[in-house]
């Protein structure tokens, strides 16, 4: 309807991101003053600053501008030197454009995204200069000076919170493991699997919070396990035999001599890389397998569907391998030769390294495997890519180690940066994008 007394309403309405998860009605009306969208609470529209931790404190704004004919107003959406950028319609904005309806606003490339709709209303209507914030966002109706049983009690309003927001588990999980500590003070061995278990769930968690999409713990739990009581049964001894015997595995001790570093890279490729890597991923693959006789939603739950589910899996399984492989053979061993303080920085070393070292392989494979799994059609082609890459890049650590520590720290760097990389092409591969909370942990302005 048009006429002397039409208005043209304009809105802003969020379609994807945690305020729409829970399907409430997230909509914001447009008004004849600009609208800025971030996390500062000075905005018009307000993001909670620890759920979209991707938004620019001022990521965004929307400006009307008044036609001079009629007196009626389109809008451009700017963007404000954010940190992640502002997408409109999956292209990134640069400067101001103008928006049309059903033009879709994304608040960086994996952020919340807002529909622009478009109406005209047959009569006019007052419309306040606030828009409304998000569900998160709490308005308060209290006077300014006045104080509320809740602001000086602050736990019992928060709820859910506590453990979405909070970060509540990893401090409970941290008073736990500094209790057990002090409880086995004079007990070494024990004292090193409960330093090497902390260490490793927290270099989990980083990569976890990474990847950003929820997995059931005793899933991520059972593929450790597997992996733990792979390597305590005879299957260990005949992976040793085909890789370590028939096939040219087979490397010599750290004190022996080696003829050259390209010999011995080969021997790590198979005796490690293609050993270990392929062991890793076993409890990857039967998940997969599990998960095809399982009815939904099962069997998303606990199948290998994507990349990131890959990825998760992957990692947990490198936390037992590694945990096992530290506990039960580098730690001892270095606790013989020079005593129990070179074992624990033996411990600390290997197990910190995790990111870099046999997460790095197993999540880096781990997401070939969920690629073959969305796009079985190429399936071999990227098993392969993904199986002999990672190979080489256990192989290609474990040869500079014999070289020098230089060449170490690159080959750590490099490994790390794959298994980033491989998690930002997973987020963005994901079918189940928009529900899923990928963290940036670098603050973005």
């Amino acid at each position: 309807m048009t006429g002397k007394n039409a208005r043209h309403n304009a809105f802003l309405r969020l379609v994807s991101g945690n305020g729409a998860a829970f399907g409430s009605e997230s909509r914001y009306s447009l008004t004849s003053k600009e609208v800025v969208i971030g996390r500062d609470p000075s905005c018009q529209v307000v993001l909670d600053a620890m759920m979209y931790r991707m938004v620019s404190r001022r990521h965004a704004v929307v400006r009307p501008v008044a036609s001079s004919v009629d007196g009626t107003f389109s809008w451009v959406l700017c963007d404000l030197n954010s940190a992640n950028g502002t997408y409109l319609n999956d292209q990134r904005l640069y400067g101001c454009q103008e928006l049309h309806a059903g033009d879709r606003i994304s608040l960086g490339a994996d952020g919340p995204q807002f529909l622009f709709e478009y109406a005209v209303a047959p009569q006019p209507t007052i419309i306040t200069n606030q828009v409304a914030p998000l569900p998160s966002a709490k308005n308060s109706q209290q006077k300014p000076d006045s104080v509320s049983f809740t602001q000086l009690f602050p736990i019992i309003s928060t709820g859910k919170d506590l453990t979405r927001k909070a970060y509540l588990v990893p401090g409970i999980l941290t008073v736990v493991f500094v209790v057990l500590m002090f409880a086995t003070v004079g007990r070494p061995q024990a004292n090193q699997v409960i330093v090497a278990t902390y260490i490793a769930l927290a270099a989990y968690y980083f990569i976890y919070q990474l990847c950003g999409k929820p997995k059931p713990w005793w899933v991520l739990v059972g593929a450790a396990l597997t992996t733990t009581l792979i390597l305590l049964s005879p299957i260990l001894n005949l992976f040793i035999y085909i890789f370590r015997v028939i096939l040219p595995g087979d490397v010599p001790a750290v004190d022996q001599p080696i003829n050259s570093l390209t010999e011995l890279f080969v021997g790590y490729f198979f005796g490690a890389g293609l050993m270990e890597e392929l062991l890793k991923a076993l409890p990857i693959l039967a998940a997969y397998l599990i998960a095809l006789g399982l009815p939904s939603p099962w069997r998303e739950r606990i199948g290998i569907w994507e990349p990131l589910d890959g990825i998760l899996l992957g990692t947990a399984s490198a936390v037992g391998f590694t945990l096992l492989e530290t506990l039960g053979q580098y730690v001892p061993a270095a606790s013989l030769q020079a005593g129990s303080d070179v074992g624990l920085q033996v411990l600390i070393a290997r197990i910190l390294g995790l990111p870099a070292g046999h997460m790095a392989y197993s999540g880096y494979l781990g997401y070939f495997i969920g690629l073959a799994a969305l796009k079985p059609r190429h399936a071999k082609q990227i098993l392969a890519v993904g199986y002999f890459s990672a190979a080489a890049l256990h192989a290609l650590w474990n040869t500079a180690g014999h070289s020098n520590t230089l060449l170490l720290v690159v080959v750590g760097v490099l490994s790390y940066a794959f298994l980033m990389a491989a998690i930002l092409k997973a987020r963005a591969l994901s079918p189940t994008r928009s529900q899923n909370f990928a963290t940036r942990f670098l603050d973005p302005k």
